[in-house]
């Protein structure tokens, strides 16, 4: 079942989110309703709390971005044998980031239409559990790392929004009101505070 999306402004977006166990009330379900939501809106992310649940689950997709990407970006973006993943991470902490940062641009479907350059770091090493609650530790690098980066985030109440400069974040000031108020046409169903 496809949700609404919660937009800019709505405050479960700044909320910490807390752990679930395995007897979360229908967890399948609820992974699965993330999962096309995300496809619905044609995104490579999506977090709990951006649909209303503050609980610390996300799902990334970095394969689809892959196979879009000609060979050059692909080397670029995706370290040697990387090919990108579909994955549920639940109650994920990030135990290890690399020294090394890199720039690129980001969007997030709570906020629409709106790319900002975000620093990020190049590699993580992550502990989650994954959809079947398999307890995972695994290491990723470059564009999935970014996204694992993004949508862990908003488990913490993090919006990329929240890294940008001060004189970044008063230009692009009449856009976010615009959200706020409900005044833009994304072309998936949101939900304004």
């Amino acid at each position: 079942m496809k949700r609404p999306i919660l937009a800019y402004g709505h405050s479960i977006l700044k909320q910490k989110c807390n752990d679930i166990e395995k007897s979360y009330p229908e967890l399948d379900k609820l992974i699965a309703d993330i999962w096309e939501t995300m496809r619905n809106a044609n995104g490579c992310g999506l977090a709990s709390p951006q649909i209303g649940l503050p609980i610390r689950l996300f799902i990334v997709d970095s394969q689809s971005t892959f196979e879009n990407l000609d060979e050059e970006d692909r080397t670029f973006y995706y370290p040697q044998d990387d090919k990108g993943i579909m994955e549920t991470f639940i109650n994920a902490k990030i135990i290890e980031r690399s020294e090394e940062l890199w720039e690129d641009e980001e969007g997030c479907l709570s906020i629409p239409n709106l790319l900002c350059k975000v620093q990020r770091n190049w590699a993580i090493t992550i502990e989650y559990y994954n959809q079947n609650f398999e307890k995972q530790t695994r290491s990723f690098s470059g564009t999935t790392a970014r996204m694992i980066q993004h949508e862990h985030d908003h488990t913490e109440g993090i919006l990329h929004l929240d890294y940008l400069k001060p004189l970044t974040k008063k230009l692009i000031e009449g856009k976010l009101k615009k959200i706020v108020k409900g005044q833009i046409a994304p072309k998936y169903p949101m939900k304004y505070r």
